[in-house]
């Protein structure tokens, strides 16, 4: 069996926010308005993936929004995991979270068990509070510091991630000033990009140069003096690309099959931009991790990452990204993966930029170790 991680969404959609630019509201079921994972399939999941072989074993609560479980689901979680878990069997627990639920008792929790968590802010409080506003529709980014202010007192390890979108894409320089005079000295940024039904982008998407303009400028803000101070997920992955041709970060691999989505009621999909019901891998409850890892549905998805069009195929990126992630190529049906992403010309500008002074300093660092 290969290896595979879990991401698990036990609140479904259901989140305390109401951002402009989500793409996963729209799963929530008004005739079931608030899913909730039960303890019975909490309890099957966590054994039955324990009683896979893997090296790490990998848990990842996202939504919707996971603090609407409450700790107390979270203290099953590590029960489950200690009770089913084999002697020396290592976990890593992950969690994204909007931040505006965090409590003391779940910082207490996180920092006991080691969870690493994921924070969202789109910057300072003029960027972050016009497309992320709570159900109320008032502004969030007060909210969130108190939720980071909350971790940071219970000292639980936490990134940032950034959404990119209108609002910031041209503002590269000022969200990563901003993120660093917080001391927020882990990032992740996330190009956001959904489209209308007629493929049109909606307002708060970006575009390919764009994109790429703004990796540039972040590229070259942590480059005058951060790279030994701040973590860009990306360019970590360049790193580690570099250093031992591995991917960490799916959307530069070749192949869409490293994690599995675990809906509430226990429903297994490929991939979070792909929780829809033509590619349904099946539920927990009823099939086996080999049958859902072994599924021709998943199996076909996994291998059109490879199905390259011709330009990509001529592309001297193609090992740095594999064609980007599926959902920014430029089709609206996903068993015709062969459309060049919509970011294409941002990376390839990025990569341009940034691939020599990167390749240097790899290179600065083996001489070191020597």
């Amino acid at each position: 069996m290969r290896p595979f991680s879990l991401l698990i969404k036990p609140a479904g959609a259901s989140c305390n926010l109401r951002c402009e630019y989500c793409f996963y509201l729209h799963h929530l079921d008004p005739k079931h308005p608030a899913p909730r994972m039960s303890e019975e399939i909490l309890e099957h999941l966590v054994k039955s993936y324990m009683e896979t072989p893997q090296p790490v074993y990998g848990f990842a609560f996202q939504g919707g929004e996971p603090t609407l479980m409450g700790h107390k689901f979270y203290q099953k979680v590590v029960e489950f995991q200690k009770k089913f878990g084999k002697s020396r069997s290592q976990v890593a627990n992950g969690f994204q979270t909007n931040g505006i639920g965090i409590t003391d008792e779940l910082g207490d929790l996180f920092h006991h068990y080691k969870f690493l968590v994921g924070v969202s802010m789109d910057g300072p409080p003029e960027i972050h509070n016009l497309y992320r506003k709570n159900v109320k529709g008032k502004p969030t980014h007060q909210m969130v510091m108190n939720g980071i202010k909350t971790l940071q007192k219970h000292q639980v390890e936490f990134n940032i991630l950034t959404l990119v979108t209108q609002a910031n894409v041209k503002r590269a320089k000022q969200v990563y000033r901003y993120l660093k005079k917080q001391e927020f000295y882990f990032h992740q940024y996330i190009p956001c990009v959904e489209w209308k039904s007629d493929n049109r982008l909606e307002s708060f998407s970006i575009t390919g140069e764009e994109w790429g303009q703004f990796l540039i400028d972040i590229f070259d803000e942590w480059a005058k003096e951060d790279i030994h101070r701040v973590s860009i997920r990306h360019l970590d992955s360049i790193v580690e690309f570099l250093v031992y041709g591995s991917y960490n970060v799916c959307q530069m691999g070749r192949s869409c099959n490293t994690y599995l989505v675990v809906e509430a009621n226990g429903d297994v999909f490929p991939c979070d931009f792909f929780v829809r019901d033509d590619l349904k891998l099946g539920n927990i409850m009823e099939n086996t991790w080999d049958e859902l890892l072994n599924s021709e549905l998943l199996e076909k998805f996994a291998q059109h990452k490879t199905k390259y069009s011709n330009s990509c195929r001529e592309c001297e990126f193609l090992r740095f990204c594999n064609g980007d992630c599926q959902k920014f190529r430029s089709y609206s049906d996903w068993t015709q993966p062969s459309g060049l992403s919509s970011l294409c010309s941002g990376w390839q500008r990025f990569y341009e930029h940034a691939l020599p002074p990167l390749k240097e300093i790899v290179q600065t660092k083996i001489l070191n170790k020597g």
